[in-house]
Formats: structure tokens, C-alpha cells, sequence
């Protein structure tokens, strides 16, 4: 029987919805999920699903597995252990308008970066591509108001957001020295155990420090889709994505969270759609378009 095969681009799209329900989520129970706390339980939740996938691989793949050890330090720090604990933190003391904008600028940092690593180059209608997309995105974010664009500045949390796009797009880029001959659920166990081992200072400064979860239905349901949703699903459909279309087309996804963040806000919190949601979805699709519909070099 032939193994299933899954279009990149959808999983990629999927990767996009659900890392925005995440963005929503942790913004809207940022007073009772501490970030570093959220970031971690996320990974143990997620790691529990991961486990028994993983466990019929470790024992045939585990010599390939330790010679690339230090690949497998390398994407778990910055994939797990460090984006998503540094953007949690950065939606604690900026508003959303700003870290979704920064957000927005990774796959313009992986793009650098897999030039920088690998020399790879963007064609003119893939450069034109990430251009529109992006402008879409700043259409999204600034509500069409110029004003609003520039009277954005950085503060604390906006400095946290540039570390976890920086975080992210080597963790991107870095897909490419994934161990090879292992399984993908092997390899996802592994990223989680060494990003929770570099939680766990942060994780017992922060309890130390008075700040811990105030657990109730709405915050463990936080929890679970974080784990279930945003972190096994959503890095199984990224990664798979960006193995198989690369970095620089991969890393364009990022661009419909707040497409998709604009649709949820919609649809669950009755926000009216204005033109500008409109024409910054239109923009940012166009944009995707013109930088799938041909092969990369």
C-alpha cells in the first residue's frame, strides 16, 4: 500500500490557522497563564502525544539519532524551546497590533538566512511575491491607517518578538540538517525533550518569582489546544511543509496568521470586517501565489 501524500502548501496553511488560534489564545489569558509556564506545559502536552510515536523508532534509529546530536540541540533550542516562550513573554508587554507585525517579518529573516547558510536566492517573482504578501500584512495590521503604522515603536516586548523571529527563522532554515534516516515523530520527541530542558530554569525563576497559573476551565483548555493543536499538529503539518517546499516558500505561511487571526476574531468575537481586512487578505493570497507557482531554485 502506498503511504498517503499530503499537498505542502495545505499543511502549511493549517500550520498558519492554528498557530493563530494560539496568537489569540495566549493573548486573551495572559493574566493567568504566566508565558514561560504556558510555553512549557504546552511542550509536556504535546510530548505526551508525541511519545508512543515515537518509542517504535527510538531503538532501530537511535544510532543515527546521537550522531546528529548536535543538530538536534540546534533545533530544539530555537524551534521549541526558544520562539514560542519568546513571543509568549513579548504579547505580555506589547500590544498585539505590534508583535503580530514583527511576527509577520520571519519569513523575510529566513529568507537572509538561507542565503546566508546556503546561498539560496529568491527569483524576481518570488521577491515580488513576499513583497505584495507582506504589504498585505501590514495592511491587516495598521487597519489601513497609515498613522497607526507610524506611531508603532519598539518597547520590551517588541525586542522579545525580534528574538523569537530570529529564533524561528533558524529554526527554519535549520530543518535542512534534520538527522537523516529518522522518523519525523523521533525527531519531533527529541526537539521537545531538549527545548523543555532549556524551559526549565526559566520555568522555576518564573514559579519563584510568584507568577504561576491560575487554573480554570477557559486556562486548561488554553493549555490543551496549545499542546494538542498548536504544538503536535501544528509543527507536524510545518514541518513536513517546509521539508517539502524549503525554507524561503515555507516560511511565507507565516503570512496568513493574521489573515487567520482577523477571520477568528470575526467569527468567535463578532469584530466587523472593514475593507482593509478584505484587501489585506486579497494581497497577502496574491502574494502566495505568485511565489508557489513555480518551482524554487
Amino acid at each position: 500500500m502506498k503511504r498517503p501524500t499530503f499537498n505542502p502548501y495545505l499543511l502549511l496553511t493549517l500550520a498558519s490557522l492554528f498557530w493563530a488560534g494560539n496568537m489569540v489564545m495566549s493573548r486573551g489569558l495572559r493574566a493567568d497563564l504566566p508565558p514561560v509556564a504556558l510555553a512549557f506545559w504546552r511542550w509536556v502536552t504535546a510530548f505526551a502525544l508525541v511519545l508512543p510515536l515515537a518509542l517504535p523508532h527510538l531503538k532501530s534509529q537511535w544510532p543515527l539519532l546521537r550522531a546528529a546530536w548536535q543538530k538536534v540541540i540546534f533545533l530544539g533550542v530555537f524551534g521549541v524551546g526558544c520562539y514560542n516562550t519568546f513571543s509568549y513573554v513579548a504579547v505580555q508587554y506589547t500590544t498585539a497590533t505590534s508583535a503580530t507585525l514583527l511576527n509577520s517579518f520571519i519569513p523575510v529573516a529566513t529568507i537572509g538566512l538561507a542565503f546566508l547558510f546556503f546561498g539560496k536566492r529568491l527569483t524576481r517573482l518570488e521577491a515580488v511575491g513576499v513583497g505584495v504578501s507582506l504589504l498585505g500584512v501590514i495592511l491587516l495590521i495598521s487597519r489601513g491607517s497609515l498613522d497607526t503604522l507610524l506611531g508603532l515603536s519598539l518597547n520590551t516586548g517588541d525586542l522579545w518578538m525580534l528574538a523569537a523571529v530570529l529564533a524561528w527563522g533558524l529554526y527554519t532554515v535549520g530543518l535542512q540538517w534534520r538527522p537523516a534516516g529518522v522518523h519525523p515523530m523521533l525527531q519531533l520527541a527529541a526537539f521537545i525533550v531538549v527545548g523543555l530542558a532549556v524551559m526549565a530554569p526559566a520555568y522555576a525563576w518564573e514559579a519563584g518569582s510568584g507568577r504561576t497559573m491560575v487554573l480554570h476551565a477557559a486556562s486548561l483548555a488554553g493549555i490543551l489546544y496549545a499542546g494538542v493543536i498548536a504544538a503536535f499538529l501544528g509543527f507536524i503539518c510545518f514541518n513536513a511543509g517546509v521539508i517539502a517546499v524549503g525554507p524561503a516558500r515555507g516560511s511565507l505561511f507565516i503570512h496568513l496568521m493574521p489573515v487567520f487571526a482577523s477571520i477568528l476574531s470575526a467569527l468567535l468575537l463578532g469584530e466587523r470586517p472593514y475593507w482593509y481586512h478584505f484587501a489585506g487578505i486579497a494581497l497577502v493570497f496574491a502574494g502566495i501565489v505568485l511565489t508557489t507557482r513555480r518551482p524554487a531554485h
